[in-house]
């Protein structure tokens, strides 16, 4: 699954809402259904969605199903942020130069003086 097939299934608020409720601990249907307040059939199609793309593993559990969070479609996701963190970071570093170069020691944080 590509990056941009990343950011399509994490777009929907409830997938990551399952991610973040599988970043604890594997969980079943019944459990994502009481945790999300939503159907039964949207909760699975959910996981559907999420299983097909790999962010989600499912293993039989006696009668139930148990759902696991892949973090590889995560991974590659932020090793393609990186770059744009690095830039960003760089950025910060330098405004924060140039801050404290420009500030005037007479003059307070809100801009009041002494």
């Amino acid at each position: 699954m590509g990056v941009l097939d990343t950011f399509t299934v994490l777009a929907e608020p409830n997938r990551r809402e399952i991610l973040e409720v599988l970043r604890e601990d594997e969980a079943s249907v019944g459990q994502l259904v009481d945790h999300l307040g939503l159907s039964q059939p949207a909760v699975s199609k959910h996981l559907r969605i999420l299983r097909e793309s790999g962010m989600v593993s499912v293993r039989p559990q006696g009668q139930q199903r148990m759902y696991g969070l892949e973090t590889a479609p995560l991974e590659e996701l932020d090793e393609w942020l990186e770059p744009y963190r690095r830039r960003w970071s760089r950025a910060l570093d330098r405004l924060d130069t140039h801050l404290s170069v420009t500030r005037r020691p007479d003059v307070g944080i809100e801009g009041d003086q002494p």
